[in-house]
């Protein structure tokens, strides 16, 4: 299993590791801070020892495949420099924490949604619910209401479910709002997010789409 500092410290930007398993195009590490896709929050960028990362693959077992262009020359045993791109990461961050605010605020406007998909990029997110009518007369209501806690620049707590390390089961919390289980990179507090805007699509039938995006804090 990968130990995964982007959980212990989600701002670090590089890290020292050793390869563990290697192939012509790929490898494993001992420990990093590059995040794989999960949840629907997209892959970190960057390089492990200055080869690019292709593709960063989670196993079901906690282990984290990373691809590389064939002929790298890593071999187990060897120390490499793992590097992120800081910019892509703090995006998505920001994005994954709207996300999580709007998708339990629209839980609460709508009981008995089902949310069937969602994702995170570093430019907007979106998540997809079954619903049968449009969203859209909500929307004001749910942004203002997300806004509101960003302006709160309410503190994040990001830790492990009590006995469930090993297992690797995470939660985020806003004390007084929400507890929820996730195991993405997540923020210090609301206020990083910056303004929250909101639009309505419809991806098929009985199907809603809500998507995010966020203006960074100013200052």
């Amino acid at each position: 299993m990968t130990a995964k500092l982007f959980w212990t410290d989600p701002y670090a930007t590089h890290c020292d590791a050793t390869v563990t398993a290697a192939g012509d195009d790929w490898v494993e590490l001992d420990h990093t801070v590059f995040f794989a896709e999960c949840g629907g929050q997209e892959s970190d960028r960057g390089s492990i020892a200055e080869c690019p990362v292709r593709q960063a693959t989670l196993h079901d077992d906690g282990r984290i495949v990373y691809a590389l262009a064939p002929g790298h020359g890593l071999t187990p045993g060897r120390a490499v420099k793992v590097q992120i791109d800081w910019a892509r990461r703090y995006a998505l961050m920001r994005l994954h924490f709207a996300a999580e605010i709007v998708l339990e605020l629209a839980l609460r406007r709508f009981p008995g949604v089902e949310r069937i998909g969602a994702h995170i990029a570093p430019d907007k997110a979106r998540i997809d619910f079954v619903w049968p009518e449009s969203v859209a007369p909500a929307l004001p209501e749910i942004a203002d209401a997300a806004n509101a806690i960003v302006a709160a620049d309410r503190p994040i707590l990001s830790a492990f479910e009590p006995g469930m390390e090993t297992a690797e089961r995470r939660y985020w919390e806003i004390a007084g709002f929400a507890r929820v289980p996730c195991g993405g990179t997540h923020l210090k507090r609301s206020g990083e997010i910056g303004t929250v805007a909101l639009k309505r699509r419809n991806p098929g039938k009985g199907k809603e789409r809500i998507e995010i995006s966020a203006a960074a804090p100013l200052g």
